[in-house]
């Protein structure tokens, strides 16, 4: 199924919309910058068992935003990482916090430039793992060129490592996550005009427009491999980081919330890593 054309405007409304929530999250109770200068990780404990140790590799990681993943890899051991990102006040302000925890650009490095550009915006040609966080491919349009770009920048030998909300979310009923109340299917850009942000649901806004498209599982495992990368696993989790459901409880000593015991679960969030074969000389 082809997606139905996304409206002209859809990566300034994205961009504009991200570069006001910069100054948002940065102080935020959500990013906790405070703590993260203290040392506190950003990574849930199933991403950092499942990268393993990067210690001595580079990192790529994709739609960076202000860099607390990127710089959490650097803190955990990898040689060199790179953060890209479309918004430059997020690409500011990830440059602006490596410089206060000691990395120089040989170390930490920021870009700033479309995901769709990467290949010709790094600074190097591949790397040992090319990272995506949660909450990013929603705001790509077209997943089959987003895979030929990751598999382009993967080092021979190395990976892709994305962990992402799962696609059926996007399918439930608000209220209690119980029922399939929308298209899985829907490959219509999705326009939203909520203000605020999901780091402080009550910070005014004045760029609220937004443009989004869901990415079925298939979609996103077909386009890794088309592209040439091996899967090495796809992990379904039945936990998320947000009340995105009136249902969900948090889950004590966690960052994540739950649905009810007595309530079937569902998977709310992913992970996969693909692989590129070694090459043999």
């Amino acid at each position: 199924m082809a997606h139905l054309p996304a409206p002209d405007d859809w990566r300034e409304a994205n961009r504009a919309m991200w570069d006001e929530r910069v100054p948002i999250h940065l102080t935020s109770d959500f990013y906790d910058l405070d703590a993260f200068r203290a040392g506190r990780d950003p990574l849930c404990d199933f991403q950092a068992d499942e990268l393993g140790d990067v210690t001595g590799k580079s990192v790529l990681h994709l739609q960076c935003h202000i860099g607390l993943d990127t710089l959490s890899l650097a803190r955990r051991g990898a040689s060199h990482v790179v953060g890209l990102d479309f918004s430059a006040p997020a690409v500011e302000a990830a440059r602006d916090l490596a410089a206060e925890l000691g990395y120089g650009p040989d170390r930490a490095c920021f870009v700033a430039a479309d995901v769709y550009d990467a290949v010709e915006a790094v600074p190097d040609t591949a790397y040992d793992i090319v990272y995506t966080g949660i909450g990013a491919l929603c705001w790509l349009p077209d997943i089959v060129r987003w895979a030929e770009t990751v598999a382009a920048l993967v080092a021979p030998g190395g990976f892709l490592y994305l962990s992402e909300f799962h696609p059926l979310v996007d399918a439930l009923d608000e209220a209690t996550a119980s029922r399939i109340a929308y298209d899985y299917f829907n490959r219509e850009p999705w326009i939203d005009e909520t203000p605020g942000t999901y780091a402080d649901t009550t910070a005014p806004t004045s760029c609220n427009r937004r443009v989004e498209w869901q990415h079925p599982l298939g979609s996103v495992i077909s386009a890794l491999a088309a592209a040439g990368l091996r899967i090495e696993f796809l992990h379904e989790h039945d936990m998320t980081l947000f009340p995105r459901f009136g249902s969900l409880q948090p889950e004590a000593g966690t960052p994540y919330y739950r649905l009810p015991p007595d309530q079937p679960r569902v998977p709310l969030m992913y992970s996969l890593r693909a692989s590129k074969p070694p090459t043999h000389h």
